[in-house]
């Protein structure tokens, strides 16, 4: 609105204001108000009729004598209600508990409870004494898997080819490796003697005749996954092949690219987590049945793949003999329980469903290197 529309309207208002207070300032005073005339006085008020007495309501349900009852029409029968669903939890109710667990045997319980036939001892002419400075580490060999790399490590081990030798180097998380410093240099290496250089790779094997423990529950890497002669295993029922998997423990054969370039003259144990993407590329000839800390202890590489940059980096091989060269007294007498008993089946449930206090919610299933395969001294050995 324009300014000056707005001012000529206050103007105006208060020119008419004046106006009004000076014609009320020239009136006369106010005439007196005439009386009232008076209220006429109320009439007398006529007496209310009485109420009517209330008849008495019949109670209810009561019938007068003798009149006939009329029959009730009968009730339509129900239709009986569905039961209701149950609710489906939603994302924010809190997990239920879960069932309390029936107390099982732990391992501890199947060992202790298992039979002087539940065991089986070492075969001298199949063990291995690998002697460090630091103790000895005892491998069983499997001639069953890689006869052929069995029979040439014996070889090498009855001419003494190891002896003096060094674990060459130590991978974290993989593998520690032993053999010839200058098995690559020509006119340095150690001669191999009457063993052979190189082998037909033993990779696999044929799966016929095999007393093979199969796992309850499957395997990522092979059809079926068990134990033979307590040894972990693989087999393909297809194509009736099996072969050893490689676990924690596992002793396997270096090679170079070839599938027959390996020997047997260096050898390496698995320390780490099981690789098993090397099942079915290289040979494995046995397992560490006790001083497995001899080799997974020692100091990592520090050059590729773990190799030992320095010679005195280096762990020596004082030997390495077949428990059947040495003399009893020197030997390390040891029994490994057998895979193919109701004891071994106990003791695999025993560690697929943890019963021991501390475990809540037992897992219900076990991965082939999960399995332990306990050793003991015998009881009658006084060794």
């Amino acid at each position: 609105m324009p300014i000056s529309s707005s001012f000529s309207r206050t103007a105006i208002r208060v020119a008419a204001s004046t106006v009004l207070i000076a014609s009320l300032g020239a009136c006369a005073s106010v005439a007196p108000v005439s009386d009232v005339a008076p209220i006429a006085p109320v009439g007398p008020i006529a007496p209310v009729a009485p109420v009517a007495e209330v008849a008495p309501v019949a109670p209810i349900g009561s019938v007068a004598p003798g009149a006939p009852i009329a029959p009730v029409a009968p009730v339509a029968e129900v239709a009986p209600v569905a039961p209701v669903a149950p609710v489906a939890p939603t994302a924010s109710d809190p997990p239920e508990a879960p069932p309390a667990q029936a107390k099982g045997k732990t391992m501890q319980d199947v060992l202790t409870e298992s039979s002087v036939t539940d065991w089986r001892a070492l075969d001298p002419d199949n063990t291995l004494y690998l002697d460090l400075a630091a103790g000895r580490v005892v491998i069983e060999l499997a001639p069953a898997f890689a006869p052929l790399h069995v029979a040439n490590i014996k070889t090498l081990a009855r001419e003494h080819y190891f002896d003096g030798l060094a674990i060459l180097r130590v991978q974290d998380n993989f593998v520690t490796q032993w053999g010839d410093p200058e098995a690559g240099e020509d006119g340095k290496a150690r001669s191999l003697g009457s063993a052979q250089k190189t082998l037909p790779p033993e990779f696999t094997r044929n799966a016929n005749g095999l007393a093979f423990t199969t796992l309850p529950d499957g395997d990522v890497f092979a059809p079926q996954a068990g134990f033979v002669d307590s040894m972990p295993a693989a087999r393909d029922s297809n194509s009736n092949q099996a072969w050893l998997a490689h676990c924690y423990g596992m002793v396997g054969v270096g090679r170079d690219v070839a599938p027959e370039s390996g020997s047997g003259a260096e050898l390496y144990v698995v320390i780490g987590n099981a690789p098993r993407q090397l099942d079915r590329n290289i040979a494995v000839v046995g397992r560490v049945v006790q001083g497995m800390e001899w080799l997974s202890a020692l100091p990592r590489g520090t050059g590729p793949l773990g190799f030992y940059e320095k010679p005195e980096q280096r762990t020596a091989v004082k030997s390495i003999r077949i428990a059947a060269d040495v003399p009893t007294k020197d030997r390390t007498p040891l029994e490994v329980l057998r895979t193919d008993t109701p004891t071994f089946t106990a003791l695999v449930e025993s560690r697929r469903n943890r019963r021991d206090d501390w475990y809540k919610v037992p897992a219900g299933r076990i991965d082939l290197c999960n399995v332990p395969i306990p050793a003991r001294t015998p009881p009658s050995s006084t060794h």
